[in-house]
């Protein structure tokens, strides 16, 4: 009796881990910059509503990039494809959409308090 096991996907592990960190520094520029042209010009725009697509669409390739990442990874150890990223996709969704729903809340401490809202040090 013959067995086959598939090649595990680590070309997709690699391509999801690499497109998460260039999407990472895309989306840490935009957002540095929006900050900078918001705290430069004390526009009447708010900060939280500057989540545009601008900071959507590398913040997409961030999840997008973690999710072929981490549904790949669970694949390596042997788990077949669909549940692999039957597991990876709400695990993907689930974190990403709360880190853009706490990206809003610095946001607008950031806008309320400036940076000194953010002092982490103060606690405790």
């Amino acid at each position: 009796m013959q067995y086959f096991f598939p090649q595990p996907p680590y070309l997709l592990l690699i391509a999801g881990l690499l497109a998460s960190i260039a999407s990472g520094l895309a989306f840490e520029a935009v957002l540095k910059q929006s900050v900078k042209e918001w705290n430069e010009n004390k526009s009447t725009r708010s900060l939280a509503n500057m989540r545009g697509p601008s900071l959507f669409t590398p913040f997409l390739g961030m999840a997008g990039g973690a999710f072929f990442f981490l549904g790949a990874g669970v694949e390596i150890f042997g788990i077949p494809t669909a549940f692999a990223y039957g597991v990876s996709l709400p695990l993907t969704i689930g974190t990403a959409w709360l880190v853009w729903w706490q990206l809003g809340k610095i946001l607008t401490q950031i806008e309320q308090g400036g940076s000194a809202a953010l002092d982490l040090d103060s606690w405790g």
